[in-house]
């Protein structure tokens, strides 16, 4: 049940009823919206009906907002209604229907606040899609927890979601890779290496893949010139450090419906980048020509001689792209275009691509390609997440030993807990820089956002522990908590917490069509606060404590209330990837 939804169709039939919207043909009721209002003492809800639809209708807002009032007031379920303003309607609802909707609450129990907006679209969300050269670090962690989240929330709101991380197991970086890890083998075999060479990878994380080499090849590579034991060494060095970077993203509880490989594009001498190319070229997006010398830094793939290129600018982007370079090799934009053709081909109509700030420059390009490739079709989004800095009691926090130079995704998680990463890296919006402190995150506080959350859960199973003992061989698994609050749930304490459930399916449809999954994690904080509130005042006010042992039937219909909060934690926390525990110590 969706209090919002309901509302908005009720204002949709007065509004279709008056003789003024009758005599007109195809108004427009899409930016008719009703929402909470900002000031609660204004009442339950607010409509901007009159205000969007004045002018349409040929007349002013108040006095549309006084037809619409006049109708409203024979709505059994409105006990108040009044004109705000230049046109704004205020309406306060009947307690009969707040019971009816905590009811709709706990028998619709994990199916609350699902949104039919997704419709069973196909989107493909890619995050991560780290370098396989190391284990995962920090920087890391911020995209992964917000791609898996939205992902998610996605799923929650009907998409049809894929959860995909493009290894980027092609180029010059994995080469690097497999020399560093030719080194460790080396040293596995006896020799002293000294100190790591400049441009390679210095990390102790490669000694395991030398010892791994050891024991399957023997000292057989140092026979072998590097074009024989390269390939070998790469193809050993790139399946330990996706088994790694599994095993770090499972610590996270990220897990992804498919691992894509870059050099699968390059297959049968690239055959998937040239069919794109081709693609692209009958459709007229290619043209062999010459690019001026960018502004700035030049790029890696420039170059001052003719090229395959493509007609980007004629699709939304800053400058065209190279494609095939002189010397008749695929850039590694190329490989781009193939990707994303790939996943259109696929059937997916809508992607979605998780990337750090420091990618802002590909969202135009990619923007381009999507356009190209699908003819419009398909829609493409780039999100960028700013950097975390990490702290310890307002300090920075030193490199990882293990790493060489960065601090790992594992370190972070086995120091505070996976629960405490997955919630704060959403605790803010992911475009904006998050500072992360290792003793913030692990305070039992009301400061520490994922503690007072958990608690709160944890807080409505202690209520049934509570009840239990209260009222011995009470069967509380099989107590019809659904007609227990009818005419029950009044007090407005209690009715408040009623009106901050009824956010809930709004929250998760905005959330999901604006792609932001930190407006859970938001809610979530409100919900707990609103729930340990009124937990205090039944401290001072032993007549509104949930479990009353002179009043049974009372009791057992707060337990309906408490379950409904519980069921919607525990709804919202699922969807940040965050455990809902029972207890807390």
């Amino acid at each position: 049940m969706n209090l919002f939804t309901d509302f908005e169709n009720r204002i949709r039939t007065v509004l279709q009823g008056l003789e003024i919207v009758r005599a007109k043909a195809d108004v427009d009721f899409s930016r008719l919206s009703v929402e909470p209002p900002r000031d609660q003492s204004h009442g339950d809800v607010a409509t901007n009906a009159a205000m969007v639809l004045a002018k349409p209708l040929g007349t002013n807002p108040r006095a549309l907002a006084e037809l619409i009032v006049a109708a409203l007031r024979d709505d059994p379920d409105v006990v108040e209604v009044s004109v705000a303003g230049p046109g704004f309607i205020n309406i306060r609802l009947a307690v009969a229907y707040w019971q009816r909707l905590l009811a709709a609450v706990i028998a619709e129990g994990s199916a609350y606040g699902r949104s039919a907006a997704g419709a069973g679209r196909a989107v493909n969300v890619e995050y991560v899609s780290a370098n396989p050269t190391g284990p995962m670090h920090v920087g890391h962690c911020r995209g992964a927890v917000v791609g898996d989240a939205l992902a998610n929330l996605l799923a929650f709101a009907s998409y049809a979601v894929t959860k995909e991380y493009y290894i980027n197991d092609a180029g010059s970086q994995v080469d690097v890779l497999a020399r560093s890890a030719y080194l460790r083998y080396r040293e596995a075999l006896g020799e002293t290496i000294g100190d790591i060479p400049s441009g390679l990878y210095p990390g102790d994380y490669l000694v395991p893949v030398g010892e791994a080499l050891v024991r399957e090849f023997g000292a057989s590579l140092r026979a072998m010139p590097e074009h024989a034991w390269l390939p070998l060494v790469k193809d050993r060095t790139i399946d330990a450090m996706m088994a790694m970077i599994r095993e770090d993203l499972a610590a996270l509880n990220v897990h992804h419906d498919v691992f894509f490989s870059e050099r699968s594009l390059h297959a049968g001498n690239g055959a998937p980048i040239r069919t794109a190319i081709n693609d692209l070229t009958f459709k007229g997006h290619v043209y062999k020509g010459v690019l001026p010398p960018p502004k700035g830094q030049l790029p890696e793939d420039w170059e001052d001689r003719e090229q395959t290129l493509f007609r980007s600018t004629e699709v939304g982007d800053d400058i065209d792209r190279p494609l095939i370079k002189s010397d008749g090799s695929y850039t590694y934009f190329a490989a781009d275009v193939a990707y994303f053709k790939d996943k259109f081909d696929r059937g997916f109509d809508e992607m979605i691509y998780i990337l750090g700030a420091d990618h802002g420059g590909y969202v135009k390009r990619l923007e381009a390609v999507a356009k190209a490739v699908s003819d419009g079709k398909a829609k493409l989004t780039v999100l960028l997440c700013q950097l975390v800095k990490l702290y310890r009691d307002g300090e920075p926090v030193k490199m990882s030993k293990r790493s060489g130079d960065f601090v790992t995704l594992r370190d972070v998680v086995e120091e505070v807990g996976r629960d405490s990463v997955r919630f704060m890296m959403l605790y803010r919006k992911s475009s904006e820089p998050l500072d992360f402190d290792f003793a913030k995150v692990t305070e039992q506080s009301k400061d520490n956002p994922v503690f007072y959350v958990q608690y709160a859960h944890a807080r409505c199973m202690s209520v049934f522990r509570q009840a239990a003992e209260a009222f011995p061989g009470l069967d509380i698994a099989g107590l019809d908590l659904v007609s227990a609050v009818a005419g029950r749930i009044s007090d407005p304490n209690e009715l408040q917490l009623v009106a901050k459930l009824a956010e809930y399916p709004r929250v998760i449809e905005g959330a999901a069509l604006a792609q932001e999954p930190h407006r859970i994690a938001f809610y979530l904080y409100d919900l707990a606060s609103s729930f340990h509130a009124h937990w205090n005042k039944g401290k001072e006010m032993p007549e509104l404590r949930f479990v009353n042992d002179k009043n049974r039937e009372l009791s057992i219909a707060r337990l309906g209330l408490v379950h409904a909060v519980a069921s919607v934690l525990k709804s919202g926390l699922a969807i940040t990837g965050t455990a809902a525990p029972d207890e807390m110590r």
